[in-house]
């Protein structure tokens, strides 16, 4: 019971990690063109903003690479804990079979709160 405590207190203590992207950085992520055809990870770490993991991810559907999406967002879930870090809750509608669906992402706010349009606009 103690050491668990201990391990909490520590993992409370610890540093928030570097920053290693900056708002103009992810804005001309978003903003650059990006290929479809590229087979990699569907889920890339872009890096560190305001203490916080950026991912980025890439869902496809069952129409590859025709109706792959790129969201960029925070490793938080939409919520409080959104706000808490300066996030955005936002839409985006991800490819599913022949249809699609809406999730939510925790977003830099720099980004904004428009949806994330099908073929990740």
């Amino acid at each position: 019971m103690i050491a668990a405590f201990a391990v909490l207190l520590i993992a409370q203590a610890a540093p928030a990690p570097a920053d290693t992207v900056t708002d103009a950085r992810i804005l001309a992520f978003a903003a650059a063109p990006w290929d479809k055809q590229d087979r990699g990870a569907r889920l890339r770490e872009l890096g560190v903003h305001h203490g916080t993991r950026v991912l980025v991810d890439y869902p496809c559907s069952d129409v590859c690479p025709s109706y792959t999406t790129r969201i960029i967002h925070y490793a938080v879930e939409p919520g409080p804990d959104c706000t808490r870090i300066g996030g955005v809750v936002r839409e985006a509608v991800i490819p599913r079979g022949i249809a699609s669906n809406r999730k939510s992402f925790c977003v830099p706010a720099v980004l904004g709160t428009q949806l994330i349009p099908l073929g990740g606009g």
